[in-house]
């Protein structure tokens, strides 16, 4: 069994505990079925929680930052303030997993094309080669049209740092991890309007992509 083989059954059980645990939090509570967790920690246990005890318990939240997107302007995470948003990594030049999380990323863009209330981003993980024009061509060629896609580029030491400690891309086996270390995830992460962390999805599976677009609608719907 390959690596990405590895990876994916690996995945795959991390999310049938996580469905069980959230199966056993529902029917102990009383949370209807349109509550997401919240996730505090890069081993992604999951939190069910009221939103008075939000504030308290849930301390983790996306840093900021500031990037190059295709139109080689600064996108500041402050655009991101009282929006949802789908954080992806890639790079340009992947023929691996990278084309299939585009292909699933774009089922996305189409539910929620140009919604000023959704954001969606997807970071280069070889920033030294995907410069605004690079990600550019990239977007054209995926046919991608949504104004609310960007594409983003710059220091490779802050995006792997964003990545691992503020995402937590790749869960908590890269949480320790250094920018000498390739970053590689098929992750999508679900960022809600205060910037935490509310899903993560298997961005190779369309299956995962469309729960995505459900989870998001419940996002929408609790403003």
């Amino acid at each position: 069994m390959g690596f990405l083989e590895q990876k994916t059954v690996l995945m795959f059980l991390k999310t049938l505990l996580k469905f069980s645990f959230c199966f056993f939090v529902f029917s102990c509570t009383n949370y209807n079925n349109e509550t997401l967790p919240y996730y505090n920690t890069p081993d992604f246990t999951p939190h069910f929680l009221n939103k008075q005890d939000v504030e308290k318990k849930i301390k983790h939240k996306v840093s900021e930052f500031k990037f190059l997107d295709q139109n080689n302007t600064i996108f500041s995470s402050k655009s991101l303030d009282k929006k949802i948003h789908v954080a992806s990594f890639i790079f340009t030049t992947c023929s691996d997993i990278c084309p299939k999380m585009t292909t699933n990323l774009r089922l996305v863009e189409e539910a929620f094309f140009n919604d000023s209330l959704v954001s969606i981003l997807s970071f280069s993980v070889t920033p030294w080669i995907d410069n605004p024009k690079k990600l550019l061509d990239y977007i054209d060629f995926h046919e991608i049209k949504s104004n609310n896609w960007v594409f983003l580029t710059g220091n490779k030491t802050k995006i792997y740092s964003l990545a691992r400690k503020s995402y937590f891309a790749e869960e908590d086996f890269g949480y320790s991890k250094d920018s000498t270390q390739f970053l590689h995830t098929e992750h999508f992460i679900l960022v809600d309007q205060q910037k935490r962390i509310r899903g993560i999805y298997n961005g190779t599976l369309a299956l995962e992509a469309e729960q995505l677009i459900k989870d998001i609608v419940v996002l929408k719907n609790s403003l």
